[in-house]
């Protein structure tokens, strides 16, 4: 079974932080539990999942119904009162950029040496309290990962199974790997709740994660 982003303790408190209307619903979250898009010079909408592009930024929800019904009613061009041009694609165009944002922040997480690959090391990350989050391959045997999915509880460590192998491994620079530890800190931060939304686009619960995006 894959599971996607399951918080294994008490659930996930949001902290203060900037705050922005959803277009689709009305509902004010925090910056994190959103999408930003922007209005190129074309007039086409453009998602903003690094929340840096330049321009006025118009905020959905990170749920595909969101962006679908956004599409629909047109509200791009009214919330930006200028015309604005969906692709019939934007909710599969978010999904990937999520997609390539995590795995890049797994990367990043690589180079400054806050990940442990592979089941012994990410099982001493997880006993000895270093880990943060557990990232583990859907596609992979149940056996190795049900015992450190019922570790990853016993500890209160979120984890994730919506990757490949394949993605996991090429992220951190191998060929495949089942089982990866990311430790605490900015970028777990932000590995997080860039997971929760990808976790919202592919179906999931609306995300509620900690901190706020860039």
């Amino acid at each position: 079974m894959t599971v996607a982003l399951m918080s294994t303790g008490t659930p996930m408190a949001r902290e203060e932080g900037p705050e922005r209307r959803c277009l689709a619903s009305g509902a004010v979250r925090p910056k994190c539990e959103l999408i930003r898009f922007v209005v190129g010079p074309d007039g086409s909408v453009v998602p903003d999942v690094d929340g840096r592009l330049p321009g006025r930024g118009l905020w959905l929800t990170a749920q595909r119904d969101m962006i679908d019904r956004a599409c629909a009613r047109n509200l791009f061009a009214k919330a930006a009162r200028a015309p604005a041009r969906a692709p019939a694609d934007l909710a599969d165009q978010v999904e990937r950029l999520l997609r390539r944002r995590c795995l890049d922040l797994l990367g990043l997480a690589r180079r400054g040496g806050a990940v442990a690959g592979g089941f012994d090391a990410a099982s001493a990350w997880l006993g000895n309290g270093a880990a943060a989050l557990l990232l583990q391959a859907e596609d992979a045997a149940e056996g190795g990962r049900g015992k450190l999915r019922a570790l990853a509880r016993a500890h209160g460590v979120p984890v994730v199974e919506i990757f490949a192998a394949a993605d996991l491994g090429r992220a951190l620079g191998r060929e495949a790997l089942v089982h990866v530890a990311v430790a605490a800190g900015g970028i777990a931060t932000r590995l997080r709740e860039a997971l929760a939304r990808l976790d919202g686009l592919r179906g999931g619960s609306p995300p509620v994660t900690p901190g706020s995006a860039d």
